[in-house]
C-alpha cells in the first residue's frame, strides 16, 4: 500500500490511482538555456524513484511518466543571442536547446535516471514522454481561448491574463487564501490588467523574441507564459485529470498554483491532479546555492569529482520533502557506504527488483532513509542477492570512478602558505586555507612537525 503526503491535502493518505491499468504522473523539467544545477537534479532523482516505485506495484506497461521540456523561455532568447548573433533567431535558440538539452540528458543520465529509451519497450504503451513546450503552442491556443470563452480570462493590450478572481478558491494548493492575496498586491501593477493578481498566459513578442500566431484575434505574434505550457502538455499526454504532479517546493506558487486554476477553470473539474507532490530545497554547505555566493554547483560540474551513482545515493539519503544539505562530507560519506556495496563481487544475481523490506519503506511516502537502513540490514543479514536486486532496483550501477582534477602546484603553494600561517600560530588562516584544500577533495595529513603529505578525499 503505497502512502504519499500530498500538498493539496496536507495529508499523507493512501494513494488510490484513477485507473490501475493506467497511473498516470507529471514532473515539471529543465528550461534548456543552460546546465542544470544540482539543485535541479534533486526533483529529477526523487520522482525518477517513485516512477520506478509505481513500476514496481502497478506493473511496467501501468505507468505513464511526463516530464516536460521547457525551450521557450526569455532566458533561452538572451542566451541565442549572446552565442549566436549572426543566427536567424528561430536556428539560435534551436542550437541553444539541442545542446542544453543534449547535456541535461548526459547528466540526468549518469545519475541512473530513466529515459524514454530505457523504459519504451515495441509495442506497449509509451511509458515515459518528454514533450517540448515548443511542439505544444496549438494546444496552448486552445486552452487560452476556452478561458477567455468561459470568462476566465481576457485580451488585452495584445496580452491575454486568466483573471484570478474568477476563481473563488484560487490559492487551494499553496494555502494562500484569495483575500490576503488581493490585500497584499503591489499597486503599481500593468494598467490594463483588471487585478493586481491576474497573470499572463500570452504575451507579445518584439523582434528579438520568438512568435507565433496569437490567439484571441490578436493580430500581434506572441508566445505563451511559462504556466500555461505545462498545462496545455499534461492535458495532451495525460488528459483533464491525472493522478499526480510534482516537481520542487519552490514551484508551489505561483507556477503550479497557476497551472490548478488554468486547468480546472478550462474543463470545468474540481481538481488538475489528484495528488502534489514536493520535494524541499537544496542547500550547499549551509548556504543557499547562489553564484554571488560562489557556491553554486552544476550536476556536470559534481560529475567530474563522483561517480554518478555516488551522487544519487548522497541526494537520497535525506527524506524528499525535507531540505537537504549538500556537502562535502556528506558526498565523502555516501561514496564510502555505496562503494562497499558495489566494489563486491557478490552482488551480480537476483534480479533488479526491491526486497520487502525496502519496498514497504519506500511505499512509506518515499522513505528513503528507511530504505537505505534497509539495505544495510540485509547486508548484516548477508544477502547479497536481494541487496544487489535492491540496489539496482534503486537505479545504483557500479560506474567508473573520477579523481578529482586539482592544480597540484597550486596544492603545494597552499600547503606552504598554510606551515607559514602554523608557524606564525594564525590558526584562523591555517584552518581557512585546509578548508579551502579539502574543498578541492584534498585531506593533509599533519604531525607535530608539520604537513607529511596529502591524499585524495577518498
Amino acid at each position: 500500500m503505497l502512502c504519499l503526503t500530498n500538498t493539496l491535502t496536507k495529508t499523507k493518505e493512501v494513494f488510490t490511482p484513477i485507473d490501475a491499468a493506467n497511473v498516470r504522473m507529471y514532473v515539471c523539467g529543465p528550461t534548456v538555456y543552460d546546465f542544470a544545477h544540482i539543485g535541479n537534479a534533486r526533483p529529477v532523482i526523487v520522482f525518477d524513484l517513485l516512477f520506478r516505485v509505481l513500476r514496481h506495484i502497478y506493473g511496467p506497461d501501468s505507468v505513464t511518466y511526463v516530464r516536460n521540456v521547457t525551450d521557450v523561455e526569455d532566458k533561452i532568447s538572451a542566451r541565442a543571442h549572446r552565442d549566436f548573433p549572426d543566427l536567424p533567431l528561430n536556428e539560435a535558440i534551436a542550437r541553444v536547446t539541442a545542446t542544453t538539452e543534449r547535456q541535461f540528458h548526459e547528466d540526468v543520465a549518469a545519475l541512473g535516471v530513466l529515459t524514454p529509451d530505457d523504459v519504451n519497450r515495441p509495442g506497449a504503451r509509451i511509458a515515459m514522454i518528454e514533450p517540448r513546450a515548443t511542439e505544444h503552442i496549438e494546444e496552448m491556443r486552445r486552452l487560452i481561448e476556452r478561458l477567455v470563452e468561459a470568462g476566465h480570462a481576457y485580451a488585452a493590450e495584445d496580452h491575454v491574463l486568466f483573471h484570478v478572481p474568477s476563481m473563488p478558491d484560487y490559492g487551494s494548493l499553496s494555502g494562500r487564501p484569495l483575500d490576503e492575496m488581493e490585500a497584499g498586491a503591489r499597486v503599481d501593477v500593468a494598467p490594463y490588467k483588471r487585478s493586481p493578481l491576474d497573470f499572463v498566459l500570452w504575451k507579445p513578442s518584439g523582434d528579438d523574441q520568438p512568435a507565433w500566431p496569437s490567439p484571441c484575434g490578436i493580430e500581434r505574434p506572441g508566445r505563451p507564459g511559462w504556466h500555461i505550457e505545462c498545462s496545455a502538455m499534461s492535458w495532451k499526454h495525460l488528459g483533464e485529470t491525472f493522478d499526480i504532479h510534482a516537481g520542487g517546493i519552490d514551484l508551489i506558487f505561483p507556477h503550479h498554483e497557476n497551472e490548478v486554476a488554468q486547468s480546472r477553470c478550462c474543463f470545468g473539474t474540481p481538481v488538475m491532479a489528484n495528488v502534489w507532490l514536493h520535494n524541499g530545497f537544496l542547500q550547499v554547505e549551509g548556504e543557499k546555492m547562489s553564484k554571488s555566493l560562489g557556491n553554486f554547483v552544476t550536476i556536470r560540474e559534481v560529475l567530474k569529482d563522483w561517480p554518478g551513482a555516488v551522487v544519487r545515493f548522497n541526494m537520497l539519503r535525506s527524506h524528499y520533502r525535507q531540505p537537504i544539505d549538500w556537502t562535502l562530507r556528506g558526498l565523502e560519506e555516501s561514496d564510502k557506504v555505496l562503494s562497499g556495496w558495489l566494489e563486491r563481487d557478490d552482488l551480480e544475481t537476483g534480479g533488479d527488483d526491491f526486497a520487502p523490506s525496502v519496498i514497504e519503506a519506500l511505499c512509506d511516502d518515499l522513505n528513503t532513509p528507511k530504505a537505505i537502513a534497509a539495505l544495510h540490514s540485509l547486508d548484516r543479514a548477508g544477502d547479497a542477492p536481494r541487496l544487489g536486486a535492491s540496489l539496482r532496483a534503486f537505479g545504483f550501477q557500479r560506474s567508473e570512478r573520477r579523481r578529482p582534477q586539482v592544480d597540484e602546484t597550486r596544492i603545494a603553494d597552499l600547503i606552504d602558505r598554510r606551515l607559514v600561517a602554523r608557524a606564525a600560530k594564525d590558526w584562523a588562516e591555517s584552518d581557512r586555507i585546509r578548508d579551502e584544500l579539502k574543498a578541492m577533495g584534498i585531506v593533509l595529513k599533519d604531525n607535530r612537525n608539520g604537513t607529511t603529505s596529502w591524499e585524495y578525499a577518498r
